[in-house]
């Protein structure tokens, strides 16, 4: 299997003559952002983090993302933060794409490479620093998500990982032409978000089309594919990001020369909220 490399967006701005029409879609069902979307200014700043800037790709908002919030960090060198998540009932994942840090969770210290994945359970004191001699700045994803605690059940421990330590599950019947990468046990109900890498061989197939009641956010880490969302198939690239509902209809077919990868946001392990007016 070939060496990860991960896209990550540098910024900029096209120049005046190139042509404006692009693949960026918004829809009731699902959104694309291509990554010729990711420019200069449409960054913004956060608070309490220095020498950072931010894509915000996802957010909680009417006929969009319902679950979670999905960000791409840039932080240059010699910045960071020491007070990242104002949010107590937030919990996050980070998955670095670029550049390198060092990330402190409950006063233990862990460096950072691309390929680097960290759980933040809500509530816990993590800060995270980009070395001021570092060649260049850190780049990576962060997601969020408001913790749904259960009455019973503990609540996640905090974790750091890399890709390259989780074994890829061939699904069944594909010769492993599709799998999976999951950082946590899928029957962990500690648990009410899975953020995982989904990769597909050259020519590698979902084979139907999935409707079903998780959200996604998928950012597409490398390679090309066809996508179906919804009535519609969308070519998408390395950097692309891609929101669907729950119950959107989605498959796709992997384009190749090289292999098609996406970093993937699901919320799980959880009954489904009633309305007040139904019960």
């Amino acid at each position: 299997m070939s060496t990860p490399r991960y896209y990550a967006p540098k910024g900029g701005l096209p120049a005046q003559t190139d042509l404006t029409t692009d693949r960026a879609v918004f829809t009731e069902a699902y959104a694309v952002l291509p990554r010729g979307t990711m420019r200069d200014i449409v960054t913004s700043a956060l608070p309490f983090w220095e020498r950072t800037r931010t894509w915000v790709i996802a957010r909680p908002l009417s006929g969009f993302a319902e679950t979670f919030s999905q960000y791409i960090v840039e932080v240059s060198p010699g910045g960071g933060s020491d007070r990242p998540e104002p949010d107590p009932s937030a919990e996050g994942v980070l998955f670095v794409v670029e550049g390198s840090a060092r990330l402190t969770v409950e006063g233990a210290d862990h460096p950072l490479r691309p390929g680097s994945y960290a759980y933040l359970p809500a509530g816990s004191g993590w800060s995270l620093a980009v070395d001021g001699e570092a060649d260049g700045p850190a780049r990576f994803h962060w997601i969020r998500k408001a913790y749904e605690p259960v009455d019973g059940i503990d609540a996640p421990e905090p974790f750091v990982t890399h890709e390259d330590d989780v074994d890829a599950a061939e699904m069944p019947g594909t010769e492993g032409r599709w799998s999976t990468k999951r950082f946590v046990d899928p029957l962990d109900v500690r648990h009410d978000m899975h953020v995982t890498i989904v990769g597909f061989e050259p020519g590698g197939v979902i084979p139907f089309p999935e409707t079903h009641v998780m959200e996604h956010g998928l950012y597409v880490l490398e390679g090309k594919a066809v996508y179906l969302l919804n009535n519609d198939w969308v070519e998408v690239q390395a950097g692309d990001f891609m929101w669907l509902r729950a119950f959107c209809p989605q498959a796709c077919y992997a384009g190749g020369p090289g292999r098609f990868r996406y970093l993937l946001y699901k919320d799980v392990n959880r009954h489904a909220k009633l309305s007040r007016q139904f019960l």
